[in-house]
């Protein structure tokens, strides 16, 4: 319509060209340069989402991409995306759950796209791109801090603790990061808590920018154009408010442009950090920061009165009183209880954290502005959170929207957490994440259940975003064979026992005729201690190196370790079943034991199981089985990794043929083909790759 536009917009610059769509036939095409120059083998899958990844970049929107393993899935959303931001001067943010994929993006595909982009001249310039990691503010070593607790080490430290400090002021004098998984072994959390770059007294205002870690990597990610960061810090950051003010454009920067790989597992780490965490150790590490009784140190020490630590004393009492009452009401007979009405528990420490919250407000007014006053500011913020918290719990104040319970964990199952999550995930993944005018790539090799992507468009709020499905390149029906065990007693208390001898049989035959490593996969961490206990000494008769989830190292450090010795068994539940990538015959076999059905007793799924049935649905059908085909899918994906990769998948849950939904399951496995076998026939039927 003419006449509409006004003169400020007709004087605006028009936006520069999107050169990605162009570019994108340029690179993956049959002669493109990956293959004419890099000498890489043409895939038309990852043509086909390198285009669509371009495409979605260019119209700022969301889009869904399933890309099984092979298809190269980096390279082709890295590529458009690294010429779209610097096209654009907008900044690419890469978020991944696992390390592992985090170190395979920064330290083999960033430069391969370098090398992309030195080939050819039309794209010298993308080569100069710069990309960061983006780790959370509290694993930083912050020298302003560090400085302030060495000059008041008498004030803040008991004696034992004045050797911790002088450890960590050694190392931070040659330490190029300042992350603290750098020292080993890692300093204990009294001391790192007063050093660490988490607070407000590291600051730009209050640190030097060129000796400041955190300062430093925060210039760091402001100037690159690749910026990575795992799922967990992502949401963190959206669930404190980072994403910025509704209507801004971006998701965690201003006007970035978003991956999400592994995107399979978004809507479950969203659940865990769109809610309520509040743990005894953590509120009592908290106040104990501020006074600690015993050492009698802490910040209050140097900068209170004695009314102040009592106020400090007396909170942390009330707080073990307050949870040592939740742990015997509510946990003795179980580890997870679900909270349903108020009155759990008396609100005795909300008089105390009141208290406390006002002492330290006077505080920190009567300092002139600068770092002290900042840091006791902050601390009085933090106790308010709790505080509001607490109130939240106890009042289960959005009953409506989220579940609530009480939970012990660590090691020593001693630690009481209250916890929240929302019912529902998608409205806040569509507000915080879908909804920002900004391209969000939501991508994995397992989003689909039986072909359908809707469940996962429906789960993370996008049911009408652009999707597609580009199925693996590799050779499945020549390189993996699938053998499942139709005589394992089907899951039942009554047969729990021969079950585990069944499946412990079963482990034992299969680890000891199959050369390379094995993969073991449970679902169940007692059952894998319990045929751990009897299989590892089987295991080194035969020299065959054991490692188990849990025990000694890392799932990263496990992983690696699998992968040097070559002939290795491990055994893992959960996390193990999805990013574990070990190519070769250090990994050329899979057993599952069970179907990685998740605990339909978990508040979570409890409560989502009764909103489903509310609006007519079957909670089976439409959440735990989607759920479970897809980590499935993730467990035998562990095996073939590369086109070379070759090994067998064994099923030890005979509910794949014995029940109706079991056919769904063998519908994922690539090439749909396996070989049953029982106990009596398995010494001719089944046939490993040697």
């Amino acid at each position: 319509m003419i006449g509409l536009q006004n003169e400020h917009e007709r004087l605006l610059p028009p936006p520069p060209p999107a050169n990605a769509p162009r570019l994108a036939t340029r690179i993956f095409a049959a002669d493109g340069l990956l293959t004419d120059r890099l000498k890489l083998e043409h895939r038309p899958q990852q043509e086909a989402m390198a285009h669509a990844v371009a495409a979605a970049m260019r119209d700022d929107v969301p889009l869904l991409f399933e890309a099984g393993t092979g298809v190269g899935k980096s390279l082709a959303y890295l590529l458009p995306g690294i010429i779209h931001a610097i096209d654009q001067s907008r900044q690419l943010v890469v978020s991944t759950h696992t390390i592992a994929l985090q170190e395979q993006l920064e330290q083999k595909d960033l430069p391969l796209c370098r090398q992309v982009f030195a080939s050819a001249p039309e794209l010298d310039p993308y080569t100069r791109f710069k990309s960061a990691v983006l780790v959370g503010k509290a694993n930083y070593l912050c020298p302003t801090r560090l400085a302030a607790a060495l000059r008041d080490k008498h004030e803040l430290f008991a004696t034992p603790e004045h050797s911790e400090l002088q450890r960590v002021a050694a190392w931070a004098a040659t330490s190029k990061e300042g992350l603290r998984h750098e020292l080993v072994p890692p300093p204990g959390p009294e001391v790192w808590d007063l050093v660490s770059a988490d607070s407000a007294g590291c600051s730009r205002k209050h640190c030097d920018g060129e000796r400041c870690f955190y300062q430093r990597a925060r210039a760091r990610v402001r100037s690159a154009q690749v910026v990575i960061v795992n799922h967990s810090l992502l949401f963190t950051l959206l669930g404190a408010g980072a994403g910025g003010a509704a209507g801004s454009r971006g998701v965690l920067l201003a006007d970035d442009l978003v991956v999400l790989d592994e995107a399979h597992t978004v809507p479950d780490v969203a659940t865990d950090h769109f809610g309520l965490h509040l743990s005894s150790i953590g509120v009592e590490r908290m106040l104990r920061h501020l006074y600690n009784p015993k050492s009698r140190k802490g910040l209050l020490a140097k900068h209170g009165d004695p009314a102040d630590r009592m106020l400090a004393a007396d909170a942390l009492e009330s707080a073990r009183q307050f949870f040592a009452f939740v742990d015997e009401r509510l946990l003795t007979k179980q580890s997870v209880v679900r909270v349903r009405e108020t009155g759990v528990a008396e609100p005795c420490l909300d008089a105390p954290l009141g208290a406390l919250h006002l002492a330290l407000k006077r505080r920190a007014d009567r300092f002139e502005d600068g770092r002290e006053r900042d840091e006791l500011q902050q601390q009085a913020d933090q106790i308010k959170a709790c505080q509001a918290g607490l109130r939240e719990f106890l009042a289960l104040a959005d009953a409506t929207n989220s579940v609530y319970w009480a939970e012990r964990s660590g090691r020593r199952q001693s630690i009481v957490v209250l916890r929240s999550a929302p019912i529902e995930v998608a409205p806040l993944l569509r507000e915080n994440l879908l909804r920002r005018d900004t391209a969000v790539v939501l991508t994995s090799a397992t989003l689909t259940v039986s072909g359908d992507i809707q469940p996962f468009a429906s789960r993370v709020g996008a049911p009408d975003a652009r999707a597609a499905v580009e199925a693996s390149p590799f050779d499945f029906a020549r390189n993996m064979r699938v053998y499942v065990a139709t005589d394992v007693p089907l899951p039942s208390p009554q047969e729990a026992k021969l079950a585990l001898d069944v499946l412990t049989d079963y482990i034992g035959f299969c680890t000891q005729r199959t050369a390379g490593g094995s993969l073991v996969l449970f679902t169940s961490y007692a059952d894998m201690k319990a045929v751990a206990a009897t299989l590892e000494p089987v295991f080194a008769s035969i020299r065959r190196p054991f490692f188990m989830q849990g025990r000694d190292w890392s799932r990263t450090e496990l992983t690696r370790r699998l992968q040097s010795v070559g002939n290795g068994v491990l055994f893992g539940t959960d996390s193990f079943w999805t990013g574990i990538d070990v190519p070769g015959d250090a990994l050329a076999q899979v057993i599952i034991t069970r179907l990685p059905f998740e605990v339909p007793t978990h508040p979570i799924l409890e409560a989502r199981a009764e909103r489903c049935r509310e609006n007519g649905g079957n909670p089976f059908n439409e959440l735990t089985l989607p759920d479970a085909l897809i980590r499935f899918r993730q467990g035998v994906g562990r095996l073939i990794r590369t086109a070379q990769d070759r090994g067998v998948v064994t099923i030890l849950d005979s509910r794949v043929t014995h029940k109706a939904y079991g056919r769904m399951f063998l519908k994922c496995l690539p090439g749909d083909r396996h070989t049953p076998i029982t106990r009596s026939d398995r010494e001719a039927k089944f046939q490993p790759f040697m």
